[in-house]
């Protein structure tokens, strides 16, 4: 995906282009990387190529550290779980990044949704609401992710249980995410996966030519 930027030296270029050469990590352009990640809250889009960019430029410059921008970016890697965006982006950060009260209650939260305590996250989200605020699409990120844990671990689940773990949603709301993964209702159970839709069998053919079976029977006598 390419997104055009105007530089501060007059000339339009992309960000890929500035991530792909040794500009990637030049000062000058930590403004505009930084505009790209409240671009990507903005519009509900994603680079995490960008973003690890800007907390690199944090190392190698921090006295230009932005806390905000880095709390959009540890949230916007919460978006993309389950992969381990989080975890490096969080390794990326400098001490006094760490030490932050902000940045560690995203760091409480990326622990609770790894452990799939979703009922405790969406308590804790709520709590802290005003900080992810502004990252359109936060909530149905979280979750898809939920949906995923859900797929692969339940053939069936209580409508109510699957409701709370969705963030306690409306009966409308979690018919779309029904229909989205192509679940479907039972009574007060909501039908995952049917068993014998999920294994199959498999048929393996092997040949075998008739020069190396005699080698293999002569080996035998």
């Amino acid at each position: 995906m390419s997104h055009m930027v105007k530089m501060e030296n007059g000339q339009s270029q992309t960000i890929q282009e500035m991530l792909g050469c040794i500009e990637r990590y030049n000062p000058d352009h930590l403004k505009t990387l930084e505009a790209y990640v409240e671009d990507q809250a903005k519009n509900n889009t994603y680079d995490l190529e960008a973003n690890l960019a800007v907390l690199k430029l944090y190392q190698f410059n921090p006295h230009m550290l932005n806390y905000d921008i880095t709390y959009t970016i540890l949230l916007k890697c919460l978006t993309n779980l389950p992969h381990t965006d989080f975890v490096m982006a969080k390794c990326l950060l400098l001490p006094q990044q760490m030490k932050d009260g902000t940045v560690q209650t995203i760091i409480d939260l990326a622990d609770i949704l790894e452990r799939t305590d979703f009922t405790l996250f969406w308590q804790r989200a709520e709590v802290n609401r005003s900080m992810f605020r502004h990252i359109a699409g936060f909530h149905d990120s979280i979750r898809k992710f939920v949906c995923h844990v859900v797929g692969i671990t339940f053939q069936n689940i209580r409508k109510d249980l699957l409701k709370e773990l969705l963030g306690g949603i409306e009966d409308s709301t979690l018919d779309q995410w029904m229909k989205k993964y192509g679940w479907k209702h039972q009574g007060n159970l909501v039908i995952i996966a049917v068993q014998d839709e999920k294994i199959k069998t498999k048929n393996i053919t092997e040949k075998i030519e008739f020069d190396n079976l005699g080698g293999l029977m002569a080996q035998c006598l």
